[in-house]
């Protein structure tokens, strides 16, 4: 049926279209994206969290506060092919160092609370005794230094390119000693944790992760400037 029985409804359509077409010709422009580092760094946060800091529970490492070197390094790898991860190669794979090192440097310096620690576990005593010793004391007899020695007493890292080892999930943690202690992981040379992964078993990195996992986080929590000690081996993270 026409608009002949409806002597109104043609108006009434005429007036609709009228009022749509004005409101879209009248309407305000869309908001201009600000080009900004923080913006394009943006895209990081769905999964690594909220400006780069990742919760306790999640598999994705925290960024804020790692130092730049450590991230540059990572970024690199993602996209030259050292480290897999199809979402992060897929991510750098057309970015240049300059990119990247701007990237790192924004997240580097973020100052942000890590989330709490987990507090419980169900590693048992012997398992987190075992995982302490690794990373206090390490393994001379198999060739394991400790951890501290390169990642700082407070296990927060050391600069230019160590990365803090508390605050971290401990299936994180178990993933990336895993793909060491595999192979599947892969660093510039010297790669010290390449070598240290040869000598791993699947038992000592559950224990180093789950006794990290329940490490408190020091309140000032910065990279330390300098090795506690003398290196205990040639390592790439020593440098950019």
């Amino acid at each position: 049926m026409g608009t002949k029985g409806w002597p109104h409804l043609g108006a009434l359509i005429a007036f609709v279209f009228s009022v749509v077409f004005t409101s879209a010709a009248t309407a305000a422009p869309p908001g201009r994206v600000p080009d900004t580092i923080e913006q394009r760094a943006a895209a990081c946060i769905a999964c690594h969290g909220r400006e780069g800091a990742s919760s306790n529970t999640a598999f994705f490492p925290r960024l804020a506060g790692k130092p730049a070197g450590y991230l540059f390094n990572q970024l690199r790898s993602f996209r030259d092919g050292r480290r897999f991860n199809s979402d992060m190669a897929y991510m750098v794979q057309h970015l240049s160092d300059a990119y990247l090192l701007e990237i790192a440097e924004y997240f580097a310096g973020l100052d942000l609370p890590y989330a709490p620690v987990a507090t419980t576990s169900d590693a048992t005593p012997e398992m987190l005794q075992r995982g302490k010793a690794l990373v206090v004391d390490g393994d001379r007899g198999r060739g394991i230094p400790a951890c501290a020695a390169c990642h700082g007493t407070a296990l927060t890292g050391v600069l230019p390119a160590i990365p803090g080892l508390v605050g971290l999930p401990r299936l994180y943690l178990s993933s990336q000693l895993g793909s060491w202690l595999t192979g599947e992981r892969h660093a510039l040379a010297p790669d010290c944790m390449a070598q240290i992964g040869k000598s791993l078993t699947s038992a000592d990195v559950n224990a180093v992760a789950s006794w990290l996992a329940l490490q408190p986080v020091p309140v000032n929590a910065k990279p330390a400037t300098s090795l506690p000690g003398a290196a205990p081996m040639a390592c790439s993270g020593m440098a950019p």
